[in-house]
């Protein structure tokens, strides 16, 4: 196949989509990767077909706060500026980014069947599930059934409006106003992280989740031979800020050791006791007792796959979402508001307590029962 892979440039969706790349070179396909500028030199240097994704800048009259907005809206201009190059690339088939739903737009306006990534668990509403990003387990009994149906509809509205805001825009680029939606839906995640629910769509297939590191580096561990407490800061603009501040205050005179794995620049000073910096997360992983995050779904998924306990600190979007399905899995503790004081206990909590880890290895042990995604890509074209 020649497939087009479309994702923005944030991490937790452009590293899927690369990842995704690789998966497709390996099966002796031709992806041709379409994302943001950061990280294309990095996409081409691991063998994958990069180029520029045209469109991302936001516009004045863009209103990123509105989500709505930011992605409806921005999709169709999005997909008129790529229109010229998916047409110059001849593809089969294009795979684009739940949040870049430009790729979409633009593979129905060339006739080109397209499948939706989605680097996460199912956010579609159910009919059998709280709204997704309550962070609620489905309601039990006739009492939790109606909190359930009761905050449906409190979100329905909000719902609705998405749903005006996507025929505006597909109208605006001379498509027709009823989204009749992709081929086939990779939902990178691992089984332990989904939920059941009773409309689960046909078209939905459970992939497994989508890691690429963007660095060979490997952080030396510091001196000793403390537990490793791992700690990986939120990618994205709503998460948790401080977390490695307060996660060094929390662990002063614990015994461990504590490793920071950060796309940006490390902090200039750091105690004999920790290090910082970009390095591969999986070599962190393999080493790590317990993991420190934002519970995006990236480092979420990845420390589970590893059998490591994790100490959730949400930010905004779907981590609140994420960290309290782990939290149920039996594999997190949750913590907010974020103190060092709140940090350093669960830290210790996660240390002392088998469970976590137990439940962290079931989680690993189930990541693997899980569809092939080139394989339901290769489906959506027959």
């Amino acid at each position: 196949m020649r497939v087009a892979v479309v994702a923005g440039p944030d991490p937790g969706h452009a590293f899927p989509a690369i990842a995704l790349c690789l998966k497709f070179v390996e099966a002796g396909d031709e992806p041709v990767l379409f994302t943001g500028s950061r990280w294309i030199d990095g996409a081409r240097a691991a063998g994958v077909d990069a180029r520029l994704l045209e469109g991302l800048t936001p516009r004045p009259e863009d209103d990123d706060m509105d989500a709505g907005q930011r992605i409806h809206s921005r999709a169709a201009f999005v997909a008129t500026e790529f229109l010229p190059d998916l047409r110059s690339v001849s593809a089969d088939l294009v795979v684009s980014d739940i949040l870049t739903a430009g790729g979409g737009m633009a593979a129905e306006k060339l006739g080109v069947p397209w499948v939706e990534l989605s680097p996460h668990p199912l956010y579609t509403p159910s009919k059998g599930l709280p709204p997704i990003g309550s962070g609620l387990a489905c309601g039990v009994g006739f009492r939790g059934r109606l909190r359930d149906r009761m905050m449906r509809a409190a979100t329905g509205r909000s719902i609705a409006q998405g749903k005006a805001q996507r025929s505006a825009a597909r109208i605006g680029i001379g498509l027709p106003s009823e989204d009749p939606g992709p081929t086939a839906r990779l939902i990178a995640t691992i089984p332990a992280l989904e939920v059941p629910r009773p409309d689960w769509p046909s078209e939905a297939h459970v992939v497994g989740p989508l890691h690429w590191e963007p660095t060979n580096e490997i952080l030396e561990l510091p001196p000793g031979d403390g537990p490793v407490v791992m700690v990986a800061p939120s990618t994205a603009f709503t998460g948790a800020a401080g977390m490695l501040e307060m996660t060094l205050e929390g662990m002063q005179g614990s015994g461990t050791r504590v490793v920071a794995s950060i796309l940006d620049d490390p902090p200039s000073s750091l105690p004999t006791w920790a290090v910082a910096g970009l390095g591969r997360q999986d070599a962190l992983l393999r080493a790590a007792d317990v993991v420190v995050c934002g519970s995006g779904h990236g480092l979420l998924s990845k420390a589970l796959i590893h059998g490591v306990p994790v100490v959730a600190v949400p930010g905004g979007g779907d981590q609140w979402e994420l960290a309290n399905r782990a939290e149920r899995q039996g594999s997190a503790i949750v913590v907010r508001p974020p103190t060092p004081e709140s940090i350093g206990s669960a830290v210790r909590a996660v240390l002392e307590g088998p469970s976590y880890a137990r439940a962290a290895a079931d989680a690993a042990a189930g990541a693997h029962d899980v569809d092939d995604a080139v394989e339901v890509c290769r489906a959506a074209l027959a």
